[in-house]
């Protein structure tokens, strides 16, 4: 399949990692090459094949090419869905982090448990990120490479935007009554 030695070396590296990995980890185990030129070789010579080198978020590692996913997903335990709360915190850390629980909390307008913060750091999605310089120094949480490699994003900026969302159906139109909406459309506020 190819002949170059490095390129055999990253792709033992990368098949044996129980992590994607970064272009430096895999040097330190490769040794000294071409990294950049090597991954873009191994994904012209994956390209076509059951399995596809990918990049999210800066990691590299092999997954199941998309058109034969559904074959493993009979033997895969199914994972435990994310309740709503959850599900609401996630979007908010990925959108605005760096994120304090004082500010998940103002813009979802409840109180937040720390269980559910727990069970997404347990994930591995989100982690601790520092504290911010101000009162009471509250602690910041932002998303991880998991959280990237898990929802197939290469980086943040591939979050969807708000009409994308709305296209989806996934946000409700705006309330055409709403002193926003006739703020940006040149309208006066009563």
């Amino acid at each position: 399949m190819n002949d170059n030695p490095y390129v055999r070396a990253v792709e033992a590296v990368l098949f044996a990692a129980a992590e994607p990995l970064r272009p430096q980890d895999i040097e330190a185990h490769a040794g000294e090459g071409d990294v950049p030129a090597a991954l873009d070789r191994l994904q012209h010579l994956y390209a076509d094949r059951g399995i596809h080198l990918v990049e999210r978020g800066g990691r590299w590692h092999f997954e199941t090419a998309p058109d034969l996913a559904h074959l493993l997903r009979r033997t895969r335990e199914e994972p435990r869905r994310l309740g709503r709360a959850a599900t609401e915190m996630l979007a908010i850390i990925a959108y605005h982090e760096p994120v304090s629980r004082a500010e998940i909390e103002a813009i979802r307008g409840v109180q937040t448990s720390k269980g559910t913060l727990d069970v997404l750091m347990e994930a591995g999605w989100i982690r601790p990120a520092g504290r911010r310089d101000g009162p009471g120094r509250p602690l910041l949480y932002a998303t991880t490479a998991d959280f990237l490699t898990h929802f197939g994003l290469a980086s943040r900026r591939d979050l969807p935007g708000i009409d994308d969302l709305r296209a989806a159906g996934l946000l409700d139109p705006p309330d055409p009554g709403s002193p926003l909406l006739q703020l940006e459309s040149g309208g006066e506020e009563d």
